[in-house]
């Protein structure tokens, strides 16, 4: 671990650190004050509306480095449905506050709330862009057991995404964040035992992000593919890439060769992350 402090941070997660008490938010960064030396920085999660420059100048002075907003979304509709008690207005000012202070900005984002749809949610994502933020995270919605949202699902209020429904709408985010060189941090919630053992449906899965990468390259591949005529072909992708253009377990590879496709890898590091050439054998 020491080797890799310089680039480790001090975080506080979990919940909203700047709207907890004042005198315990300080106390948890006087703890923290003796081991910045040697750490990248203190990064923490909050509110956007417990954003202001007095807090600002707080965090600044205890070596916070960069602050991420539980946005959730920017259609103030969603919002209100899901009681987050903060508007796309108290988003936009706290990021703006933050850029001030030149402290990092993260915004996270929850795909498929109550009352949401892809439309809203992929509004959302451009709006985030347009803010600029250093890096983002996604998480899809999860009902989870005891909760008003499971109340409405059980009720037959609250239709979740599917699986597939929320690998297609985030294999489109992935693309659009790229373009505009926002990096994603996280995508989908971590595993544990309890989030299965405690959610409801069947829309989790441990590797989301990896399904929506696979998404990627299988809609590229047969975009491009059709329009070349051909069967036999070699495929230009980055190294870094294969696995995702094979898919888990070789599915995309499996579903290409089952069309009748017979495919020539060949790797380029010229190419994106993200990218995929063709050509005619």
């Amino acid at each position: 671990m020491k080797d890799k402090t310089s680039q480790t941070e001090i975080a506080f997660f979990g919940g909203s650190f700047t709207a907890i008490d004042r005198s315990y938010m300080i106390s948890l960064l006087e703890a923290a004050k003796p081991y910045l030396n040697g750490f990248y920085g203190i990064r923490i999660s909050t509110r956007p509306d417990y954003i202001d420059g007095e807090v600002l100048s707080i965090l600044k002075d205890y070596g916070v480095t960069a602050i991420e907003l539980g946005a959730q979304s920017m259609d103030n509709s969603v919002l209100e449905l899901n009681e987050r008690g903060h508007t796309a207005s108290d988003v936009e000012k706290a990021c703006r506050l933050i850029r001030e202070s030149n402290i990092s900005l993260g915004l996270q984002m929850m795909t498929g709330l109550y009352g949401s749809t892809p439309g809203k949610d992929i509004y959302t994502a451009e709006r985030f862009i347009a803010l600029d933020p250093d890096t983002v995270r996604i998480y899809p919605t999860v009902v989870m057991k005891n909760t008003a949202l499971a109340k409405l699902y059980l009720d037959k209020k609250f239709v979740p995404y599917t699986l597939g429904q929320s690998v297609d709408l985030c294999s489109r985010l992935i693309l659009m964040f790229a373009k505009a060189d926002i990096n994603i941090i996280r995508l989908g919630l971590h595993y544990s035992d309890s989030l299965v053992k405690n959610s409801l449906g069947d829309n989790y899965h441990p590797a989301f992000k990896e399904l929506c990468e696979n998404k990627i390259f299988y809609d590229s591949f047969l975009s491009s593919a059709k329009n070349t005529g051909s069967f036999d072909l070699d495929v230009y992708i980055n190294p870094k890439s294969l696995s995702k253009f094979l898919g888990q377990k070789k599915c995309n590879l499996n579903s290409f060769e089952e069309m009748g496709y017979r495919l020539n890898i060949i790797f380029d590091d010229r190419l994106g992350k993200y990218e995929i050439k063709l050509g005619v054998r």
